[in-house]
């Protein structure tokens, strides 16, 4: 008796057939879309590249042709651009496991600033022994796009810091440009967005690496924010557990 009165009741811990199937729902839309955004994101550089190769087709003697390959590998530099956050946001989506290792953030952005070679300086304020448990190359990738991010829209420089705030570490990127209107703080994160503002743009980026950013942040229990500096700049804020 007790046995069968068991199975008759569903645990609360156990999802229930509707929650599931809402679920299932969601994923199915966010897949549908992704696929259809990812289509129109791709086609729209095929289709200017292919007109591009027509014309000098039909009219030879009009074309210069080292100019035409120029433009073409900038077309093909955007679809490679595409396809690599396409393929990183599936990753992190898919929940795919990656090798997580204790790292020093500040040691791993100190050793991101010395490969980068960057349009305005950046100044650094990093604090040594902030330990994190996290998958680097992820990471990296955080690094770099928020960086990216600061170098577009900075008019005299970027400040990057590390610190560590209770039991959380957080990278700092912080630039000196218009900011990051407050309705639009949050939809610079989805996926293939672009705002009205110029950092939503994203000087004709896909729309994929803050969303990617944000995405490699929850999948380490941290977080990626925005907000306003005091002299009116973007201050992006990645939290991730501590371990010091």
């Amino acid at each position: 008796m007790a046995d069968h009165a068991r199975d008759g009741v569903r645990s609360s811990d156990d999802p229930s057939p509707l929650s599931a199937t809402a679920a299932w729902q969601a994923a199915q839309a966010w897949r549908r879309q992704f696929v259809a955004d990812a289509s129109h994101e791709l086609r729209t550089p095929v289709a200017g590249l292919r007109v591009e190769l027509e014309e000098a087709l039909m009219h030879p003697e009009q074309t210069d042709f080292h100019e035409l390959v120029i433009r073409a590998l900038r077309s093909v530099d955007r679809l490679e651009s595409i396809v690599d956050d396409l393929l990183a946001l599936a990753s992190v989506r898919s929940g795919r496991t990656e090798q997580y290792e204790d790292v020093d953030l500040s040691d791993l952005v100190r050793r991101v600033l010395q490969r980068r070679s960057d349009r305005l300086p950046v100044r650094p304020r990093l604090t040594p022994g902030v330990i994190v448990r996290v998958a680097p190359l992820q990471i990296v990738r955080v690094i770099n796009g928020l960086l990216d991010n600061a170098q577009r829209h900075a008019t005299h420089g970027v400040r990057v810091e590390v610190h560590h705030d209770g039991a959380h570490a957080e990278l700092v990127v912080i630039d000196d440009g218009k900011g990051v209107e407050e309705a639009d703080r949050e939809r610079i994160f989805e996926q293939f967005r672009r705002t009205d503002s110029a950092r939503g743009r994203d000087q004709g980026g896909a729309g994929l690496g803050l969303a990617i950013a944000r995405e490699i942040a929850v999948a380490h229990r941290g977080g990626l924010e925005v907000r306003e500096t005091a002299r009116g700049g973007a201050c992006f804020t990645l939290r991730l557990p501590s371990l010091t």
